[in-house]
């Protein structure tokens, strides 16, 4: 994270916002799903992409919320395209059935935004008896991205245009097992650590983004795959964890607020200077270093595979 404001690089810093980062950019003309929409930075994420023209669609648990959150953007920008599709990734039958709907629906596919997550909750398994986080916050997305891959390549074919494929991680990859997957250990109870795992499925992000811009790469696609920091951001994600309150005191001080927070996921999905840049990991909405473990191609191979077998 650059400290204090400072920009890096690209002209923009930790206190830049999506707004600013998007400024003056257009886009018209593209499609992009964001899941996790109905609230945090995928709200906002949704929010200002609809502002520079890009037809988006939320990918969201409860139809509910996006139903206040399509209004309120509404509201705010009459000429927004909003729309909303329901959507569990923890659950790979809705998975599937998202993928189903989006391509019955005869939309182009240019930016897929793999935003949605949970953090550091109890031990529980999904619908597939998945350990919860590595289920919801990668395997879902794994198997999402690989539906709707032929929609993107055949729009990027189309319209000559560059497709973006943004997994929003997090420094916490850094708190991982220290064997970064536990591939026999997945669904261990015994040896759950609610923030190891949590680290576990935020490195498998940044591993599925490398492994899939490699793969991208040697198909001869014109669509990049990049993982990212979003930065440290009060929402909601922290409600299983026990200082819960105290983020909610003290966040506002030492904490991104949540435009600040969807900066560098709109950076990456839309932005110019990221044209062509496929496989790194971005904070602060600058190129950035992970671990060791999250630029291991042997380990992305080997997450890929098992990841594979999971969603077949």
């Amino acid at each position: 994270m650059w400290p204090f404001g400072r920009k890096g690089a690209s002209g923009f810093s930790s206190s830049s916002t999506a707004e600013q980062v998007t400024e003056g950019l257009d886009g018209t003309g593209l499609t992009a799903i964001v899941t996790g929409a109905s609230s945090g930075i995928g709200t906002e994420t949704t929010r200002v992409l609809a502002l520079r023209g890009v037809h988006v669609i939320m990918g969201v648990r409860n139809m509910v919320a996006a139903k206040d959150v399509k209004e309120t953007i509404l509201k705010e920008i009459p000429s927004a395209k909003v729309d909303a599709l329901e959507l569990d990734l923890s659950s790979l039958d809705s998975v599937n059935k998202f993928a189903s709907d989006f391509k019955s629906s005869g939309l182009p596919l240019n930016i897929l935004i793999n935003n949605a997550g949970i953090m550091a909750c109890p031990f529980k398994l999904s619908a597939d008896k998945i350990e919860l986080q590595f289920a919801t916050n990668h395997l879902g997305h794994f198997l999402l991205t690989n539906l709707l891959l032929d929609t993107m390549k055949k729009t990027s074919r189309k319209t000559k245009k560059e497709g973006r494929i943004v997994n929003v991680s997090s420094e916490a990859h850094r708190f991982a097992y220290s064997e970064g997957i536990r591939f026999d250990k997945i669904n261990d109870k015994s040896s759950y650590r609610a923030w190891g795992a949590y680290g576990q499925s935020k490195l498998a992000n940044i591993l599925h983004a490398n492994e899939l811009s490699r793969r991208l790469k040697e198909d001869g696609v014109e669509i990049s795959a990049n993982s990212l920091h979003p930065g440290a951001i009060t929402t909601n994600l922290f409600r299983y964890t026990p200082i819960n309150g105290i983020i909610n005191v003290i966040g506002r001080l030492v904490f991104k607020n949540i435009p600040q927070g969807a900066a560098t996921t709109c950076y990456v999905a839309l932005h110019p200077q990221v044209k062509g840049v496929s496989g790194r990991y971005f904070s602060d909405s600058n190129v950035a270093q992970p671990t060791s473990l999250g630029t291991d191609a042997d380990l992305a191979k080997k997450l890929w595979d098992f990841s594979l077998n999971l969603t077949k």
